[in-house]
């Protein structure tokens, strides 16, 4: 494995991954507790969660144009060193008791996060044509160590320091600066432009226009939107229904183990079944986390849900992510990344900020019933896709 170094690349790139994610965890585990704390009204609960997603929306798009002008390991340090003082902000807002504070804390994680996002991305442009899809998987799968470490962490934290959770979030800082150091070693060459390519590429209406990219980006928004929307709600559905925060962090571990586990072997799926088959199964898959829920609200069926929502989500975005890497040129690959996450995490932005009122005011299970429209929605634009690809002019217009 280690032999090439486009092999170690994806090796450092997937330890990287492991650590961010390990940080972006966390912030799910207990972000939504912590704002619990400092506030008397439930649905700002979820407000340092929000604030995480809105900070990676409103830094991906320039995350994505300023590496494109100073290379990505610059924009991937620098991003790890964002983590560092958003987990020390946040640790501030809640020693001082302030909501706002602490979620300032979170955006800053946030904007880690949106640096973080092109990760997978580094990983297509360091592979061969025949290793891309399994570079994409591998990196992603070094989010198995966070579905141990993000909730540990979250949990071990927790007490440690008065007030709670400030600890998380100072171990959270020492994550983030850890990934820093492992970020250093990345050697990722320049792009280069095919021959015959034009250098400025072609208008970005003309790369988002394109049905393959329109359906990669709703299939991998609608994986991320509704995975955000059930992860955030379940810590405060769970203990609203009587489960301790220990249980609550063992699903968080489980969905997390579903969301990377798969990475592992989603690229050979890929290969052998099609990017559209790999899609629609996690439509199926995250369908099966909204049937789940309607079976209780004991531990087997939060757990077991949590999972299903897990591998649905893996599958639609691992094969968004190939899809859409099929979209555009060398020179194209900043705007054409940037407007694919920042998309998607405007998409996370909502749903986070949404579950906290949503579960107040409809109740765990009518809020996964909720989904099944959107997922109805999910389903129909991969079929639209696989149709158009088997008539020859429409695949040539692709």
């Amino acid at each position: 494995m280690l032999g090439r170094p486009m092999h170690r690349q994806v090796l450092l790139l997937a330890v990287a991954q492991a650590l961010f994610q390990t940080a972006s965890v966390m912030v799910m585990t207990v972000g939504g507790l912590a704002g619990g704390q400092l506030t008397s009204r439930p649905e700002l609960s979820t407000l340092p969660i929000a604030a995480m997603f809105l900070g990676t929306a409103a830094t991906t798009f320039p995350a994505s144009m300023w590496m494109t002008n100073v290379g990505r390991r610059t924009g991937f340090v620098v991003g790890a060193l964002l983590g560092v003082t958003g987990g020390l902000v946040a640790a501030a807002g809640l020693w001082l008791g302030s909501l706002a504070l602490l979620a300032c804390g979170t955006l800053l994680v946030g904007a880690y996060q949106a640096f973080a996002q092109f990760y997978r991305f580094a990983a297509s442009e360091v592979a061969d044509a025949a290793f891309q899809s399994r570079a994409i998987s591998l990196v992603l799968g070094g989010g198995v160590v966070a579905a141990l470490a993000g909730p540990a962490i979250g949990r071990f934290g927790g007490p440690l320091l008065e007030p709670t959770y400030v600890g998380s979030f100072l171990l959270l800082a020492a994550v983030s600066m850890a990934a820093a150091g492992v970020l250093l070693g990345l050697r990722i060459p320049a792009a280069k432009a095919a021959r015959g390519e034009p250098a400025e590429g072609r208008p970005w209406r003309a790369i988002v226009a394109q049905p393959a990219y329109v359906v990669a980006l709703f299939g991998a928004a609608t994986g991320y939107g509704v995975m955000i929307l059930a992860m955030t709600a379940t810590p405060i559905a769970m203990l609203h229904h009587h489960h301790e925060l220990s249980a609550a962090a063992t699903v968080i571990q489980l969905h997390v183990l579903g969301m990377f586990l798969p990475s592992f072997f989603t690229g050979s799926l890929i290969a052998r079944y099609g990017v559209l088959r790999v899609m629609f199964a996690g439509v199926a898959l995250l369908t099966g986390h909204v049937l789940m829920t309607l079976t209780g609200t004991e531990f087997p069926s939060f757990a077991l849900g949590l999972v299903l929502l897990g591998v649905g989500w893996n599958f639609l975005y691992i094969g968004g992510t190939t899809l859409l890497t099929t979209t555009y040129r060398s020179s194209e690959k900043g705007r054409a990344q940037a407007t694919n996450d920042m998309t998607i995490f405007a998409v996370g932005l909502a749903c986070s900020f949404g579950a906290g009122a949503l579960l107040q005011t409809f109740g765990w299970q009518t809020l996964n019933m909720l989904l099944l429209p959107w997922l109805a929605v999910a389903a129909l634009a991969i079929a639209w896709l696989g149709r158009r690809r088997q008539h020859p002019q429409a695949a040539l217009a692709d």
